[in-house]
């Protein structure tokens, strides 16, 4: 049972780069799904979530307007694109199922966590 997030890579500042998550033995058609970020020497940190029907999005203020997030039903994935990077951006990116009532961007409202792929924007 498990999440694992796809897509990371180099790019470059200005660039784009897209995750994805995919779950294995379990399922998250019906919870809402959240991508944080961990990078080097920080904690990690809230990024984006998403509902469970796709139609409520929430942001942290450094990512807004410049990533979003979305979920393909059909698929059960959720995606990150992530656009006009910057090199504070360079983290490991996480995805996550949401269980709780608890405000998106807490840790602690999540139950599955994916095990990260590696962004990393250069100047």
């Amino acid at each position: 049972v498990q999440l694992q997030a796809f897509g990371g890579g180099l790019a470059q500042a200005g660039g784009s780069l897209r995750l994805s998550c995919a779950a294995s033995g379990l399922t998250f058609s019906r919870y809402a799904m959240g991508w944080f970020r961990q990078a080097p020497g920080k904690e990690r940190e809230f990024v984006a979530a998403i509902n469970w029907s796709g139609t409520s999005t929430y942001y942290a203020e450094s990512v807004k307007g410049r990533f979003t997030i979305s979920r393909d039903k059909a698929k059960d994935t959720v995606l990150l694109q992530m656009n006009s990077l910057k090199p504070e951006d360079t983290a490991l990116y996480y995805c996550a199922r949401r269980f709780s009532t608890s405000p998106y961007d807490t840790l602690d409202g999540y139950d599955y966590w994916g095990q990260g792929t590696k962004v990393t924007v250069s100047s």
